[in-house]
């Protein structure tokens, strides 16, 4: 979790008030991804954030229902349908109400104007302002992205157990061609959107305002959908282990680890090559993310001296553990037996004197594939 500067008395931060995400799109564009993706990124936050996916509330009720009941014109089903997804439009208003509850992410298809209005003017008269009101349209255009997102997530789920992949597809796309025909992009920019095009390669920011909404924008710019290989691993040894002013240059050991590590990545992922037969994974350049620490810089020299891109964020730099530098838990435990007891009560919001956070951080590299 990232460190969070205060408190507030209603537990919302960043002072934005509840906030309503409405996801716009026809199915396999990758809603349900950016919406759980997103979820779990403003908890890191602090920002107790939940998915309310209308899917999931029409599998809970029905199980697994006949294509046709996804045809608009059927009249029967569309009532069941919309009673469903007010039902979940209900509950993340409430849970939205609840004290302290600051984000809920409506995970649905809501491809029509009319449905989009009557969901604004719902969360507005609930006191949900429209200010703090984000629509996010994913739109994916490139037939070979939506196909790949039916194959890869979409005929595992609940809807299809038991079913023919092959068959599954078809039926899945079968059900896209309907909800097509029905299908209204958002017009009105009176209410903030954020539209993504083809999975990142174009993005349209629309009236959104505000810190926490933009810190939203932001990741949702630098959000991918194809998975990625990241490998963590701990900068080598200095003759000063626990001492964290110093700064040291590696020890004789730490240089050999240093060596061992760029072998051993290398070699790792030349066999992974050889096994997955995955020709777009294979193109897919290594690089390295360090932290500005003499010892991290000189543990990842050997990938820079192999080719490889190394770059270095401060980010990733050993926090400050303050007064307990170079201390022992026993040596702690010892001279601050009330901070530590704090600690163990709240490691996450404790600071030791004149530290940063908690003792416990230590420099690392990320090796990302």
């Amino acid at each position: 979790m990232a460190a969070q500067l205060y408190k507030t008395e209603s537990g919302r931060l960043f002072h934005a008030g509840a906030v309503a995400i409405i996801t716009v799109g026809l199915p396999a564009r990758g809603k349900t991804h950016v919406s759980r993706s997103l979820c779990r990124y403003l908890r890191w936050l602090g920002v107790s954030t939940k998915v309310f996916s209308v899917g999931n509330y029409r599998r809970e009720r029905m199980g697994t229902i006949p294509n046709d009941w996804f045809d608009p014109r059927n009249v029967d089903a569309v009532t069941v349908r919309e009673k469903i997804a007010e039902d979940c439009l209900d509950d993340m208003i409430q849970w939205l109400e609840d004290g302290g509850n600051q984000v809920g992410i409506y995970d649905g298809n809501n491809v029509t104007e009319e449905r989009r209005r009557e969901i604004y003017d719902k969360l507005t008269s609930h006191n949900i302002n429209v200010i703090y009101y984000l629509i996010r349209k994913s739109i994916c255009t490139k037939t070979e992205i939506v196909y790949a997102n039916i194959r890869s997530v979409k005929i595992s789920s609940p809807d299809y157990v038991g079913w023919d992949p092959e068959e599954a597809v078809e039926d899945y796309k079968h059900r896209i061609e309907r909800l097509m025909e029905h299908y209204e992009t958002i017009s009105d920019t009176g209410i903030p959107f954020v539209k993504l095009l083809n999975v990142g390669e174009k993005i349209i920011v629309n009236n959104v305002m505000g810190y926490l909404q933009s810190r939203m924008v932001y990741y949702l710019m630098n959000l991918h959908v194809q998975p990625r290989k990241i490998y963590f691993a701990r900068t080598g040894e200095t003759d000063h282990i626990e001492c964290y002013k110093g700064d040291d240059e590696l020890s004789a050991e730490g240089h050999a680890y240093a060596k061992a590590l760029k072998e051993f990545v290398v070699n790792y992922r030349a066999q992974a090559k050889d096994s997955s037969g995955n020709s777009e994974e294979q193109e897919r350049p290594l690089a390295v993310w360090t932290s500005t620490r003499r010892k991290a810089r000189q543990t990842a020299q050997p990938f820079a001296d192999a080719g490889f891109a190394v770059r270095q964020h401060s980010v990733l730099t050993q926090i400050n553990p303050g007064e307990v530098d170079g201390m022992t838990l026993a040596e702690i435990k010892e001279q601050y037996p009330e901070e530590l007891k704090r600690a163990r009560a709240d490691p996450y919001r404790h600071r030791y004197p004149r530290a940063e956070v908690n003792y416990t951080c230590n420099n690392i590299i990320m090796i990302i594939t």
